[in-house]
């Protein structure tokens, strides 16, 4: 008998298996995708920040396995659902992976199993959209034959310092009954465990999170924009603020946002107030600042071009750094794609240089880059480039030797912050 399964083998379900795994736990990952499978059984990683020898300690000592059959949940005394909650063309919520899997695994589910979602969403969506499709494929009740429970995931990739045990994991039940027994499950897991009063508070709870920092890098950018126009550098400014120990906390500015959380969870929450007649002007106008930051840079880029008496309209342009975020292989929503099409509509010929994407993936949103390779870094190649645009800062980058190697750069994270060259470098 398997202690939990967890379905959807990502960002966010696997580090969790391998900690649940870690403390001893019986762990089976379901997954639509038989190569993660494979590749979970054979002690291997496709995940960059997660080492191969963690995933085959634990698949060695028989403590987790993976399989693409959701029957096997009927083996399992827990749930666990970490599928993708992206937003559609409109840009409206889409709950659709997260009502697949209900009723791909509502017909396995015996009487007193734990369910527990955690892929960021409206409230409501636990105790309303997915009981309802639980309810009808197993023909049982939430709160009576079986538990219910929202416990939103805490994944910060790239940080060596964030641990799933040390991460406080906030856990709301259908009823007194189900929070208890997902207290019970993640407590095997993690250091503490924060219950709140219902599933809809805590999916209310994760929204905050990521609305709080959607708004301060919104607040940022825009700040960014008005110093730049004062000739201030608003990276300075940041790290003087950081000096005060009270009452401010640092966000930084950059070409846009990246990742499945940031641009996208706060829309969840726009999208559902509307059915209770409210509006939600601050995340609103936060969206339309980040939004437009890709086409800030892409016309700091022309601006630099002009400078040294070229167009942007033939004009090749490296694109450096391709992830959403500095140090991990996650290209999730990143701004990177946007710049690249936004400079290829604009007549530039593009490249990329990504120590952690060696060659673009197959995805829904990008489908079309998919397959394209990442340039070799080495001087000949890169000082081919009439502009090198810095959209990631990853730490593995000689960032020295980039702009020694460029003829024009454009920093969108302040990753030449101390460097002397005698390439010209403008902040973006």
């Amino acid at each position: 008998m398997n202690d939990l399964a967890i379905v959807g083998l990502g960002y966010v379900g696997l580090p969790l298996g391998l900690q649940f795994a870690k403390n001893e736990c019986q762990v089976l990952g379901l997954d639509i995708d038989a190569a993660k499978v494979d590749a979970i059984n054979a002690g291997e990683s496709y995940i960059h920040h997660i080492s191969a020898e963690s995933i085959a300690d634990q698949v060695n000592a028989g403590r987790l396995k993976a399989s693409t059959d959701f029957s096997l949940v009927s083996e399992s005394r827990a749930v666990v659902i970490c599928v993708p909650s992206p937003l559609n063309k409109n840009r409206e919520p889409d709950i659709s992976y997260i009502l697949q899997t209900g009723a791909a695994i509502a017909p396995y589910l015996k009487p007193g199993i734990l369910v527990v979602l955690e892929s960021t969403t409206y409230p409501g969506t636990t105790d309303e959209d997915l009981r309802s499709v639980l309810e009808q494929g197993s023909g049982m009740t939430a709160g009576k034959d079986f538990h219910l429970a929202f416990s939103p995931e805490r994944e910060d990739p790239g940080n060596p310092d964030s641990k799933v045990a040390t991460i406080p994991k906030v856990v709301g039940g259908l009823t007194p009954a189900c929070l208890e027994k997902a207290i019970e499950l993640y407590s095997r897991a993690v250091q503490r465990v924060v219950p709140v009063s219902s599933c809809r508070a805590a999916e209310a709870t994760k929204l905050l999170e990521n609305i709080f920092r959607s708004i301060n890098i919104a607040l940022v950018n825009e700040l960014k924009v008005v110093y730049e126009a004062m000739g201030i550098d608003v990276w300075e400014v940041i790290e003087a603020a950081k000096t005060k120990p009270f009452g401010y906390m640092p966000f930084y500015p950059g070409p846009g946002l990246g990742g499945h959380c940031i641009p996208i969870d706060p829309f969840y929450l726009t999208w559902k107030a509307r059915e209770y007649g409210q509006a939600t002007r601050f995340i609103e106008l936060a969206g339309e600042i980040n939004t437009s930051m890709p086409t800030y840079v892409v016309h700091k880029v022309a601006e630099a071009l002009n400078s040294v008496r070229k167009p942007l309209n033939g004009s090749k342009v490296l694109l450096a750094g391709l992830s959403y975020k500095a140090n991990v292989d996650d290209d999730r929503e990143s701004p990177g794609y946007i710049l690249l099409q936004m400079l290829k509509d604009a007549g530039a010929e593009v490249a990329f240089y990504d120590p952690y994407i060696p060659v673009i993936r197959p995805s829904r949103e990008h489908a079309h880059w998919a397959g394209t390779k990442s340039i070799p870094w080495d001087r000949a190649t890169v000082e081919c480039f009439d502009l090198t645009l810095i959209a990631t800062a990853h730490a593995n980058v000689d960032y020295q030797q980039l702009c020694d190697w460029s003829q024009l750069v454009v920093d969108t994270r302040n990753a030449t912050k101390g460097i002397e060259s005698e390439t010209r470098v403008i902040k973006a």
